[in-house]
């Protein structure tokens, strides 16, 4: 296996450019808020309620629920969406599409208005879906273009292109909301702003995809047409890999702790924004510092993950992800009792600490536990459905216990719960996992 061109690495990269600025505008940072804002107007009484279809809703429980609906989705089609790309079947055509309509929805959000509550939701849903979809094509073809010695650095690049492309259109959009007279936008119109981020983050989305899809290969008709069953064919090797869990002691008991804490971890990230919006920065005048909290969080979990990763020579991974854990409770205790500005700057900084090195160090402990095989999509299929269905767990459970008791204090403390069972699933987890990695280095 020799490594494409520099001309085809830097085009897939620039998927990462292309997407991640949905994942930081749309899911991260101004649709939440804006969501919060607009769904709060006219509830005098405080209670935050929409109705969507006839059916009254607490509006960011809403927004949790629409996730995950998305991730059930999504932890049900990816290993048929992974099974098409292992077996190259037009993966191109694919990603293009997911692509397509990821950022056709995030263009359509431009539409949305307070009084389309409906129909925003739902754009926001079929973006999601078009995200979470589109990145299983984008990551298979990194095996395709890249030797093995090369991959860590080539997805290293994609990462950091993903990061910067990111911030800096979220920079555009915190401007535009800041100041839409500086763009002739009508500044009486308070929504203006931030439909035009979701309109700007389609076009970018769109836009820089282009250079991703006209360099990746096309899989021959030869390729397509010899391979069948492909909708089955996941599902089969999710089977296998469940089949060898069972004489896997240390990987099936981190894969559960890795569920536990999954739970939480994704939920915050998905969260954050609108708990902060609700609780922290109610206040319309307050939301420049909301956005510049969420980028504070960008920038400190990079730090985070190399500090983890610079850590886990020392301590040993597990170790590091131990820590993590316990960190990741005592940030639920302290976004249960929050209640300032500056109480939440320090909250948020230890969020982006942990955020990044969790991520990463959890797979790459992974990845050191499975075994030696040519198959490792398999593996890494089961490992992304473990965290999608982690993920619609959670954030229904968030959304659940805010619609239950009123409060989003009180879904922390479910979250907290997921964090303690994690780590002692992790401590469980230690004794085997130590006597396998000590065994693979003798």
């Amino acid at each position: 296996m020799v490594t494409a061109p520099k001309k085809v690495i830097n085009g897939w990269a620039m998927y990462d450019w292309a997407n991640s600025a949905y994942n930081l505008v749309i899911t991260s940072t101004i649709f939440p808020a804006y969501f919060v804002a607009i769904s709060s107007t006219g509830n005098g009484n405080g209670d935050h309620k929409v109705n969507f279809f006839g059916r009254e809703f607490v509006n960011t429980a809403l927004i949790d629920y629409a996730l995950a609906v998305v991730f059930l989705v999504v932890a049900f089609s990816s290993p048929i969406l992974s099974s098409i790309a292992d077996y190259k079947r037009n993966k191109k055509s694919y990603l293009r599409a997911f692509c397509f309509l990821g950022s056709a929805a995030c263009v359509s959000l431009f539409f949305f208005t307070p009084t389309r509550i409906e129909y925003g939701i739902i754009m926001f849903a079929i973006a999601a879906l078009g995200y979470w979809s589109s990145i299983v094509f984008y990551n298979s073809y990194l095996p395709d273009i890249a030797a093995p010695e090369d991959q860590d650095r080539i997805s290293a690049k994609g990462f950091a292109l993903g990061y910067i492309g990111s911030v800096l259109l979220q920079i555009i959009c915190f401007v535009v909301i800041l100041k839409p007279g500086l763009f002739g936008l009508d500044e009486t119109d308070k929504t203006i702003g931030a439909r035009i981020s979701f309109l700007l983050v389609g076009l970018w989305w769109f836009g820089f995809a282009q250079l991703t899809l006209r360099v990746m290969p096309e899989t021959s008709k030869e390729e397509r047409q010899a391979k069948k069953h492909v909708l089955v064919n996941g599902f089969h090797e999710l089977q296998l890999v469940w089949n060898q869990l069972k004489h896997m002691p240390a990987l099936r008991r981190f894969l559960f702790a890795f569920f536990l804490y999954s739970m939480g971890v994704q939920t915050v990230m998905l969260v954050a924004a609108g708990f902060a919006k609700k609780t922290i920065f109610p206040n319309p005048d307050d939301e420049p510092k909301l956005l510049i909290t969420i980028i504070l969080i960008q920038l400190v979990a990079m730090v985070g993950a190399i500090i983890m990763s610079r850590l886990s020579k020392y301590i040993g991974n597990l170790n590091v992800l131990i820590l993590s854990v316990i960190l990741w409770i005592g940030i639920c205790v302290g976004g249960y009792f929050v209640q300032t500005h500056m109480q939440f700057y320090f909250l948020a900084s230890g969020v982006g600490l942990v955020m990044g090195g969790i991520q990463s160090m959890s797979r790459s402990t992974y990845s050191k536990l499975i075994p030696e095989t040519k198959d490792t999509t398999s593996f890494f299929s089961f490992y992304d459905v473990t965290e999608k269905i982690a993920i619609v767990i959670g954030i229904f459970t968030f959304g659940y216990m805010e619609e239950l008791t009123g409060s989003m204090r009180n879904s922390i403390v479910a979250l907290g719960v997921f964090f303690v069972l994690g780590l002692f699933a992790l401590l469980y987890t230690k004794k085997v996992y130590e006597k396998h990695y000590a065994s693979i280095h003798h």
